[in-house]
């Protein structure tokens, strides 16, 4: 003989509520959506009742009556990207420091699915982080237009934007170079829908110049390991001394398809990333990279958004730059001649 399954108690409705208190179920749905409507007595009462009959508001159904949900969107270009795990917990944590959750979104580098993540998420949150979008600059002002947003890693006239400074991290790097006695320098372009990747490459021909050093471009590529690696293939025949990738993991890639063709990092190429991610130093030999605080921009991003949200005016002449650094580690050496 079996025993019957235990019956849970029902969960205390806002009827209930009404009737313990004495008041109407539309008192009690005012009570908790929108309190500065309800005489503070009696509000008052109303939370003593629902406390003591265990009862809990529904935050989605006072989130629709309210167009408060207390929730952002953070879209990246690729969550398997390392770079974005630190730019995510930027985000998090100013998120929950003005009481918002964040709802991550993953555009797999693909304009399209961007778009069509960012549709379907727009009637559900309060503000939109964009980080590195692929999406060009009339989608995004159309979108802007729709809720709050604030864009990274692009700078876009007429929506509030967080750039890192490319052109002296670009900039630190060219004279690296040259200081170590190279004099021709090759750009492992990322993707092409990037404006980082394009003020990168424009950064670094106006460098080049100015240091008298000769630059070329190779790509676009992945910016992946295998985007790196597919570039290291091109290489081969005749290895460049210099190389600045577009970002560490295609630097990755790139060291360990030369390393792995018996072409020696840094003897034979001295090699630089961008981003500063945690593999840049546990690879061999440790990467060379223009660093940027990523943590510091999501947070950034999310502070700003939310005083959009909070009827802020938007700044967006210009957009609100963050400092970058070389980190020399052991894949630069001087050339040999």
């Amino acid at each position: 003989m079996t025993d019957e399954p235990t019956r849970r108690p029902a969960a205390p409705t806002i009827y209930d509520v009404a009737r313990e208190a004495g008041v109407a179920p539309s008192t009690v749905s005012r009570t908790f959506a929108r309190p500065g409507r309800v005489n503070a007595d009696t509000a008052a009462h109303i939370r003593e009742v629902a406390a003591r009959l265990g009862y809990r508001a529904n935050p989605l159904a006072r989130a629709l009556s309210t167009s408060r949900t207390k929730m952002l969107a953070v879209m990246v270009s690729d969550v398997t990207n390392p770079f974005y795990s630190e730019l995510i917990r930027g985000a998090q944590i100013a998120a929950s420091e003005a009481d918002y959750t964040v709802l991550l979104a993953d555009a797999r580098e693909s304009d399209q699915v961007e778009r069509e993540s960012l549709e379907r998420v727009l009637p559900a949150v309060e503000g939109i982080v964009i980080g590195s979008s692929r999406m060009s600059d009339s989608t995004l002002r159309v979108i802007a237009k729709q809720k709050p947003m604030v864009v990274l890693n692009r700078d876009l006239m007429g929506v509030p934007s967080v750039v890192t400074d490319n052109p002296r991290g670009m900039r630190r790097a060219a004279e690296h170079l040259g200081e170590l006695g190279h004099e021709a320098i090759t750009y492992v372009a990322g993707p092409e829908a990037s404006w980082a990747d394009g003020m990168r490459w424009r950064a670094l021909r106006e460098a080049g110049h100015e240091l008298a050093l000769s630059t070329r471009r190779i790509g676009p590529f992945a910016p992946t390991t295998e985007g790196g690696a597919e570039a290291g293939a091109q290489m081969l025949d005749g290895p460049p001394t210099a190389v600045i990738a577009y970002n560490d993991l295609m630097a990755i890639g790139l060291l360990r398809f030369l390393v792995a063709h018996g072409v020696r990092v840094p003897e034979d190429v001295s090699l630089i990333g961008f981003d500063d991610i945690m593999a840049a130093r546990l690879v061999t030999p440790p990467l060379t990279t223009v660093a940027a605080p990523v943590r510091a921009m999501g947070i950034t991003a999310v502070r700003n958004l939310v005083a959009l949200i909070n009827g802020a005016h938007a700044r967006a002449a210009e957009a609100f730059v963050l400092p970058t650094r070389l980190v020399v580690r052991g894949s630069t050496a001087r050339r040999r001649r």
